[in-house]
């Protein structure tokens, strides 16, 4: 990479850990934007602009990292900020979603229900940057703060295609985000689909689902988006069921799995001498 690509894209490889990446940080600043405008919009009323400015976030949030990754970009400065973008996008504009939306009528308890779902996304943040590197390269611990967010808004247009309204659509909204709010800061297991080697391995699989949840999503977006994004935040609770109600495995069927190849075939020996004498 030649020194003007490095100035524009970013630092190098090695060193430079508070160095500023040009492109990934303006993914960032794309995905912060919208969810300002997310703000804004549900504020003065625009649900349905809110709502898809929410999930533009969203798509931003979820390159400007595998842009850092691929062009070797990745730094601290990049982090922090990237936490702090989503802090806005997938924290403060999902809550002032969801309160004028549906949490206004219920007083106190609804505008409680909005901040605890800010101070739980700026909780799960924190504790994201303070665990170690690479510790959630595979799984997630709590629910990703843009999972979380993107329920609410492909919620709301879930409800505004199907014209689901009234007050039973109210509680189990407040129910929802006192429901997300708690799985952000819980210890349940997400997938995060963080596995480079795993799709170059299967290159031709992934393009092929790829293709696949296109098709899928373009039948009806404001249906599936919302099918998509509730199994996968109904994944980590059954999953964490399943692994609770599967029975636990007997001890001497784990020491015979865990034994080497070398001392079973000396324990089979022993047998065999023992019965031929």
């Amino acid at each position: 990479m030649s020194n003007r690509r490095r100035r524009y894209f970013g630092r190098e490889r090695q060193g430079g850990k508070g160095r500023i990446s040009l492109l990934p940080s303006l993914l960032t600043t794309i995905s912060l934007f919208s969810g300002f405008y997310a703000i804004v919009a549900a504020i003065e009323g625009q649900f349905f602009h809110s709502a898809v400015a929410i999930i533009i976030a969203g798509v931003f949030d979820g390159l400007d990292g595998r842009v850092a990754r691929l062009t070797g970009t990745t730094s601290g400065f990049g982090k922090e900020y990237d936490s702090l973008c989503d802090l806005v996008a997938f924290g403060v504009a999902p809550a002032i979603l969801a309160y004028q939306w549906v949490l206004h009528p219920f007083g106190r308890y609804g505008w409680l229900a909005a901040f605890l779902y800010v101070a739980t996304t700026a909780l799960r943040l924190a504790r994201f940057n303070s665990q170690a590197g690479g510790e959630e390269s595979k799984n997630f611990t709590g629910l990703p703060c843009p999972a979380a967010g993107g329920m609410i808004a492909t919620s709301f247009l879930f409800c505004h295609f199907f014209g689901i309204t009234g007050r039973p659509m109210d509680v189990v909204m407040l129910a929802a985000v006192y429901l997300l709010s708690y799985l952000m800061v819980s210890s349940i297991t997400y997938l995060s689909f963080k596995k480079p080697e795993t799709q170059r391995r299967k290159a031709f699989q992934t393009v092929v689902g790829l293709v696949l949840m296109i098709m899928v999503l373009a039948t009806e977006p404001r249906v599936t988006l919302f099918a998509l994004g509730l199994v996968y935040v109904l994944s980590g609770p059954l999953a964490a069921a399943y692994r609770w109600l599967k029975p636990a495995q007997p001890a001497g069927d784990e020491q015979e799995k865990e034994a080497t190849p070398g001392e079973a075939t000396e324990e089979t020996a022993a047998k065999n001498i023992k019965h031929g004498g």
